[in-house]
């Protein structure tokens, strides 16, 4: 039996960039993953758990949940801040409620972003892409410091073949979007998008590549706006690359 692996797509991507949830299609399937998609699946509750508003982002954890619970197999996400919610946040919501922590849990235990997935659960390393031109990369803050995913992406980077990759200084730094932070601190969001441009030019490479849409569309807008050539792209449309 090939393994099974569950799709949450996320809302960016569902909204902005279906491109992003064809190539992790495309890539899983290629890896020998049979694949599903559960119609019922919506928001991750993210942005109600970053505004303090706790009790709604519950409410859709709870259908989030139960959603998924009528599956089989790891759960998949193209977003390290939508897995680290889901892993990390949803047991959180439920402390005191046995049975509803217990079920958080058992979805939060099931949950990986791509690369990680890739890479910690499939094995896989290579996935036959190939991608001709000069990458850098943009260490999203959820993915490196709530998962602590930064090994993994930069290995599927490295197999990628025909690419050059070159190396952004102070990767590690916020873009400045973090959700609902932009809007809350817009000059402060506004000062780290600056040194992310600043970073990005620095790095001479036409193309960075993240792993969290939030930051492609922050990153995006800064580039467009400055009449910059540069742009960003989801890792997930260069590892579908052939």
């Amino acid at each position: 039996m090939p393994p099974q692996a569950q799709l949450f797509i996320t809302c960016i991507a569902d909204t902005l960039y279906p491109q992003i949830g064809e190539a992790t299609v495309s890539i899983l399937k290629r890896s020998g993953v049979q694949v599903g998609f559960p119609q019922g699946q919506t928001c991750c509750g993210q942005p109600a758990f970053n505004a303090g508003m706790h009790q709604q982002a519950r409410q859709i954890a709870e259908h989030t949940i139960r959603v998924f619970e009528q599956t089989l197999g790891e759960i998949v996400i193209p977003s390290g801040s939508c897995a680290a919610m889901i892993r990390h946040h949803y047991p959180g919501l439920f402390v005191g409620d046995n049975v509803w922590y217990a079920r958080a849990k058992a979805i939060a235990d099931r949950t990986f972003e791509l690369t990680e997935y890739l890479v910690d659960v499939l094995g896989i390393v290579d996935v036959g892409a190939r991608y001709p031109g000069k990458v850098t990369y943009h260490s999203s803050c959820h993915l490196l410091r709530e998962l602590g995913v930064d090994r993994q992406p930069r290995l599927l980077l490295a197999n990628v073949r025909e690419a050059e990759f070159i190396e952004m200084p102070y990767t590690d730094e916020c873009c400045g979007f973090g959700g609902v932070f932009s809007v809350e601190q817009p000059e402060i969001s506004a000062a780290m998008l600056d040194r992310k441009i600043i970073n990005i030019t620095t790095s001479q490479a036409p193309v960075v590549v993240a792993c969290d849409a939030g930051c492609i569309t922050h990153i995006n807008g800064g580039l467009h706006r400055r009449g910059m050539q540069q742009r960003a792209v989801h890792i997930a449309e260069i590892l579908a690359s052939r």
